[in-house]
């Protein structure tokens, strides 16, 4: 749907020149085939069977957009959704099917000549990797029908950072239809990809949006109508490659001349599904209510939703998968300091700088480790700022009682500043640091100092811990912008909770855990004898494994784990010194 997804945070700006030796991490893995793949088992559908929606699965919208501060939905959509346009009803055309019937209507509504629907599973179904397939059905789009089955990455970032998949849409400018030699927007359908990249970032595009529509034909151009009559979708889907098709007349046709490639880690995490018919729109070649040609009321039907393994490939998760970190100490920005668990930058969060007109990268060396985030302020009177964004919604509400947020900061005596954290609803608290002032144990002298803020402060009496997700954040103070160019640099940025928890020694000892990839984790001891491990995944079944030992070092790697899962671990091992076995205490790790 192209949609601008989420953007209430304009200021959220890339900064590429921070840490030192940041990577993208990508696991390592085998590559499934799309071209020819091996459909498995099916993991989830949702039939349309019953006698309403199932608003255990389905999130039906309500509104032009308004409500969520992207009035027209980012594309200056005509429509407001209603829940009352969408049922589950019987097919007129096809005897004995019941489907998904999404309707769009000439109603007046407020400001909007129109309304229509739009379901959509985030926080209930997430999706990643495997064959998913949409049989569906559109009506007779005229000029201004815009049907779409698409995803939406869980992250909580920003569009178009979050990716975007589209699986189908129908309803494209009539100059678009013309490349593919479509006599009508009934016999043209097409596919995308969006996400960030930053060849994408030129003026006039100041989203960084990506599309790969342009690369390639992205179409199909059917002989018949598809008014009113049931073509399948499929998108396949591993992780290194995704190929969009659809079956019409018993024959597969591809939307792309080939495969497209994996080139984002955003298109490696889970999505959800959405559904919706919009009306008009930049997308379309309506632009007001007198341009809408199509026959109303108009009604697309959706048969299914299935989802395959796909050459084994393939997971579908049920409800809302955060989960709360573990009490203790988990870090935000962190080398040596022993946590829990952490963010990463470049793989599980991104730095970004908010204003290059008054900063840039900075030369100031770590307080501890090989990274840093240093920045160079250059232009008095101007403001400066960035932050730190998690990837996945954090939840951190068991730091909330008693917990502090500490961190290392280098900056002059003479400038102040405030830090912050923001959650998913768009909630942000501050807390001022005020020139030449000690507050909150950060003391001035213009070197490294720590500072410590109860998260009951910072979070103040909005933000939803169990939601965050601008998990730091440092500005210039209003009214009080600095008068001269100076270099600052932050690091060592953990929260720790108030107890209940138990801080992880380093490992450098005997049992350790290293993450390889974002799917897998490696066990690991040097006891020199035998040795398992006991661990468990989000609280299921426990496993356990007898290590592989080799020159003394014995380890186990667990393989398809996701972002976010929360492994708990314990070993036994035998002590071949003392002559006996030995069982460790269990530990908690938290995917990144």
């Amino acid at each position: 749907m192209s949609h601008l997804h989420q953007q209430y945070r304009s200021k959220w700006k890339p900064f590429q020149m921070l840490v030192a030796g940041l990577a993208l991490a990508c696991g390592a893995q085998a590559t499934a085939s799309v071209t020819n793949p091996v459909i498995g088992q099916l993991l989830w559908s949702e039939e349309f069977n019953g006698s309403s929606v199932n608003t255990g699965v389905w999130n039906l919208q309500d509104g032009n957009g308004c409500q969520i501060g992207l009035c027209g939905y980012g594309n200056a959509e005509l429509q407001t959704y209603s829940p009352n346009n969408a049922s589950i009803a019987n097919v007129p055309f096809e005897s004995g099917t019941r489907a998904l019937a999404i309707q769009a209507r000439s109603q007046t509504v407020g400001s909007n000549a129109f309304t229509s629907a739009r379901l959509d599973t985030r926080n209930k179904v997430q999706v990643q990797y495997g064959m998913i397939e949409v049989r569906m059905a559109t009506p007779n789009l005229g000029t201004g029908l815009w049907p779409a089955a698409w995803l939406l990455g869980v992250s909580p970032q920003a569009w178009p950072r979050n990716g975007e998949i589209d699986m189908m849409e129908m309803g494209h400018k009539a100059a678009i239809r013309a490349e593919g030699g479509a006599p009508s927007s009934n016999h043209f359908v097409g596919a995308n990809v969006i996400t960030w990249q930053q060849a994408a970032c030129v003026p006039g595009n100041e989203s960084c949006a990506a599309s790969t529509a342009w690369l390639t034909d992205n179409w199909h151009v059917p002989a018949t109508s598809l008014a009113n009559r049931f073509v399948t979708y499929r998108f396949y889907w591993t992780e290194s490659e995704m190929r969009f098709s659809v079956v019409d007349n018993g024959v597969e046709h591809n939307l792309y001349n080939a495969p497209l490639p994996v080139n984002s880690s955003a298109l490696q995490a889970p999505f959800y599904l959405l559904l919706n018919m919009a009306v008009g729109g930049n997308f379309t070649d309506a632009a007001n209510p007198g341009q809408v040609t199509a026959p109303l009321p108009g009604t697309m039907y959706v048969d299914y939703v299935r989802v395959y393994q796909l050459d084994g490939k393939g997971q579908v998760k049920l409800g809302n998968q955060s989960v709360p970190e573990v009490a203790g100490k988990f870090g935000i920005f962190t080398d040596n300091t022993a946590v829990n668990a952490k963010l990463v930058a470049g793989t599980s969060s991104d730095i970004f700088l908010w204003n290059a007109a008054s900063t840039g990268a900075g030369n100031t060396a770590p307080y501890e480790g090989s990274n840093v985030i240093a920045w160079n302020y250059t232009t008095p009177g101007q403001w400066f700022g960035g932050g730190i964004q998690a990837r996945q919604v954090r939840d951190l509400s068991n730091y909330r009682t008693n917990g502090t947020v500490k961190f290392r900061i280098r900056i002059p005596a003479n400038v102040g500043f405030r830090i912050g954290v923001g959650d998913t609803y768009t909630n942000q608290n501050w807390v001022n640091f005020p020139a030449n002032t000690t507050a909150y144990g950060l003391v001035r002298n213009g070197g490294w100092a720590q500072a410590s803020i109860p998260v009951s402060t910072l979070l103040g009496p909005s933000v939803a811990a169990q939601s965050l997700h601008d998990i730091f954040m440092i500005s210039s103070i209003d009214g009080s912008l600095p008068a001269s160019s100076f270099q600052f640099a932050i690091d060592d940025i953990v929260w720790e909770s108030g107890g209940g928890g138990t801080t992880p020694p380093p490992q450098t000892g005997p049992t350790s855990v290293t993450q390889t990839s974002s799917t897998m984790l490696q066990f690991r001891t040097t006891t020199g004898g035998w040795a398992d491990v006991h661990y468990t995944v989000n609280n299921g079944p426990q496993q356990n494994v007898r290590m592989q030992l080799a020159n003394g070092v014995n380890t186990f790697t667990a393989g398809g784990l996701a972002i976010g899962n929360v492994v708990r671990y314990s070993f036994t091992y035998w002590n071949a010194a003392q002559n006996f076995a030995v069982d460790t205490a269990q530990q908690t790790y938290t995917m990144q």
